[in-house]
């Protein structure tokens, strides 16, 4: 008969029971277990991202509690429902925060003491509102906010330190020593250019300076555009029709300048002809434009008076010889002593004379294009016309 055996099995149970012990109570400290009783509340934030049901819920530091629940609520903000030890009563005027609980992700809800009333409690099943909250830090938004300064430095160093920081926060990095090595290269570029942000930091407020002073002129240029902009949608059809003509008037204008090409190059010659004629005749055309004017008013006065011209007869004489025997001699038959025929003629004493009226309009005869042979362009157009 062979004995049974106890010692072995009393063993056996023996460390069944430490490792079922053991097994629980870090069972409890990972899911932050605790005997004891806890209360309810809950805090509204507008974003809880990575904030994770089981996650700490710590006072100053110190695991006061745990997360519970995290749910979408008015469908634009999230409700953390979380419990803390019913021996810790939070105050009524309670904030919450959510923080980064380590380097590769993990978070905890932070609560601390805000501005209020001292002694009051903050109720069972009380409810944080979202003034009193502040959501976690965005990492997007933080690069997004440095993409400026990242776009001057090396392209290289940035890929690096970006993709190490993204592998660390997704708990798949290395190590944090090759993260921190990777920001002191970072610093050091961003001390080495500190000059240079300087002056973009300077550049950027001068122009936001200049931008905040005429905010009303920016304002109206930009409305006025708007409103030109929607004109012009507004009549983008007979602006395309516009564009079509505009298209067809030049290929017939085309066709006009291709056909008046040659007489238009004979009348250039001969325009070229006529300035070398006045050319030639420079100093006789001067001094006929020089007296010109005096002439034009003598003829004035004398055919001022109707389709005729008035002469007045001052002084009539004649010349007698014989040459070479006899020299001529001037016989004077008439003098007037009239006052228009002294020094003064016109009565005015150095002063302008009266406008002279207009003579009336003389009818002009048609011009014959056989004229203007010399000019074959103008005999077409005239030719033309008639």
């Amino acid at each position: 008969m062979s004995r049974f055996p106890v010692g072995a099995l009393l063993k056996f149970a023996a460390l069944t029971v430490v490792v079922a012990l053991a097994t629980t109570v870090l069972a409890l400290t990972i899911a932050n277990a605790s005997g004891g009783r806890r209360t309810d509340y809950t805090a509204r934030f507008t974003d809880a991202a990575g904030l994770l049901p089981g996650d700490d819920v710590r006072i100053a530091g110190v695991v006061v509690g745990t997360v519970d629940d995290v749910r979408i609520v008015d469908r634009r903000l999230a409700e953390v429902a979380f419990s803390v030890d019913s021996d810790r009563p939070l105050p009524g005027s309670v904030s919450a925060a959510i923080l980064y609980r380590n380097l590769i992700g993990q978070r905890f809800l932070s609560l601390e003491q805000g501005a209020g009333p001292a002694g009051a409690t903050l109720p069972a099943g009380g409810s944080i509102p979202v003034e009193r909250t502040r959501p976690p830090l965005n990492l997007t938004v933080l690069f997004n906010g440095f993409k400026p300064l990242l776009t001057a430095l090396d392209p290289q160093q940035v890929n690096q330190l970006s993709f190490e920081i993204i592998q660390v926060l997704q708990g798949q990095g290395g190590t944090v020593q090759s993260l921190l090595a990777s920001t002191s290269s970072l610093t050091n570029t961003l001390a080495d250019r500190d000059e240079l942000i300087g002056q973009v930091v300077d550049n950027l407020n001068a122009v936001l300076t200049t931008v905040n002073a005429r905010d009303e002129q920016l304002s109206e240029l930009i409305l006025t555009l708007q409103q030109l902009v929607s004109g012009l949608s507004a009549d983008r059809q007979p602006i395309g029709e516009a564009i079509g003509a505009i298209g067809e008037l030049t290929q017939v204008t085309a066709g006009f300048v291709d056909d008046v090409r040659p007489p238009l190059r004979a009348d250039v010659e001969h325009l070229g002809t006529l300035a070398g004629n006045l050319n030639d005749s420079g100093d006789r055309l001067e001094r006929t434009i020089r007296n010109l004017p005096d002439k034009l008013d003598r003829l004035g006065r004398a055919g001022g008076y109707g389709s005729w011209f008035n002469f007045y007869l001052c002084g009539l004489s004649g010349s007698v010889g014989l040459e070479p025997y006899l020299p001529p001699t001037e016989l004077p038959v008439y003098t007037s002593p009239s006052p228009r025929c002294g020094p003064d003629p016109d009565g005015v004493q150095g002063r302008a004379p009266n406008p002279v009226p207009a003579p009336p309009l003389v009818p002009v005869r048609p011009v014959d294009p056989a004229d203007l042979s010399g000019l074959p362009l103008l005999g077409q157009l005239l030719g033309a016309g008639g």
